[in-house]
């Protein structure tokens, strides 16, 4: 019923997770479809694949942003 909803009205997509500023990982709220953002900023299918690249995107984003705030702090 729920894909019945889905097919007929569209995809209700909320972000599930934020991976880095510009990617983000979404999941409708009807079906719970996982979609993301691929490097030309296209909706796709969140595959097994993708969540390996998010995870390990998200991890240098964390590093990146950790070491600039040391960075920050070290100038005053």
């Amino acid at each position: 019923m729920k894909n019945v909803y889905c097919s007929l009205f569209g995809h209700n997509y909320q972000v599930s997770k934020d991976i880095t500023y510009y990617v983000k990982e979404y999941k409708c709220r009807k079906c719970k479809t996982e979609m993301t953002i691929d490097g030309n900023g296209h909706f796709i299918p969140l595959t097994s694949k993708f969540k390996e690249i998010n995870n390990v995107l998200h991890r240098v984003h964390k590093k990146r942003l950790e070491k600039s705030q040391q960075f920050v702090m070290l100038d005053f």
